[in-house]
């Protein structure tokens, strides 16, 4: 049972429950792979706060991930263990190839330790979970993830934990994608992409049930904007609770909840053949 649910015994368990990584073989990671992770505190180069609510949380390395794969093609690798990384909500696979080079990699459904994996730029591999290769070589019908949006730069889409698109349809010098959302894209046919969907998809089930769970993900509270006084949020002020019968929105104006925040000159626009739909106010992003 990879979500665990224990008895009520004090009030920050009666809510929450536990992820048990059942799929996790390995606990200790790859020292070669391993790089440090400072922390910003939300503030950019000139120490100014530009990210609200991001403080504190525990210390941790950063897991250097493949998402390119291209300087592995044609040679085998295998499965030597499958991690937990706390900078992602998926599992990591270690990768051990034939000359004797270490990598990770977001670990597919169903992927085991011994298992094997290849990346390949042609026809030559079959597509079986966890092999890479364009999208031009994959069946029509398939789910895959970890997918470019440009030859060559590495996965974009489809990396978090229970993620999967379906690969609908190639024509001409692109592929049309189902992702998760519901949104219709079309990529390059040379973009790689990798068999399956992502595992630990039992992620998303998981309730903290206390806010000393999120302090230790380093988020920290965040003040509403109608506990604010006028001038630091536009929904501030006033001698009530209303909120001046305007949108829901941050301290710039950005609307928050089912509001447009893309930007519709973006040049990947054009390649958007469906957009998605929002859930709770039925509007297209």
């Amino acid at each position: 049972m990879p979500i665990r649910v224990y008895k009520r015994t004090s009030a920050g368990r009666r809510n929450a429950s536990v992820n048990t990584h059942v799929e996790v073989t390995k606990t200790r990671p790859e020292k070669s792979l391993l790089a440090p992770l400072p922390k910003s505190g939300g503030r950019n180069h000139s120490g100014k706060i530009t990210s609200r609510g991001i403080g504190g949380g525990v210390k941790k390395m950063y897991r250097l991930i493949d998402f390119k794969r291209k300087d592995r093609d044609g040679i085998v690798g295998t499965v030597a263990g499958v991690e937990y990384d706390p900078n992602r909500s998926c599992h990591i696979a270690l990768i051990t190839y034939a000359d004797g080079v270490k990598r990770y990699i977001p670990c597919p459904q169903g992927l085991k330790d011994g298992m094997t994996v290849l990346s390949s730029s042609d026809a030559q591999i079959e597509p079986s979970p966890g092999n890479a290769m364009p999208l031009r070589f994959i069946p029509t019908g398939l789910e895959v993830h970890c997918i470019e949006l440009q030859p060559g730069r590495g996965a974009k889409i489809g990396r978090s934990a229970g993620c999967a698109c379906k690969l609908s349809n190639k024509e001409g010098d692109f592929a049309t994608l189902v992702l998760p959302s519901g949104e219709v894209r079309r990529v390059p046919i040379d973009c790689r992409a990798t068999v399956g969907g992502v595992g630990n998809g039992d992620h998303r089930l998981r309730v903290l049930g206390k806010a000393g769970l999120t302090r230790l993900m380093g988020r920290r509270p965040i003040t509403r904007g109608v506990a604010k006084s006028h001038h630091a949020h536009p929904l501030g002020g006033g001698s009530g609770r209303s909120k001046g019968n305007r949108p829901l929105c941050g301290p710039t104006g950005v609307h928050s909840k089912g509001g447009n925040t893309r930007n519709r000159k973006q040049y990947s626009s054009k390649l958007i053949v469906r957009r998605r739909v929002s859930k709770r106010y039925g509007q297209k992003k």
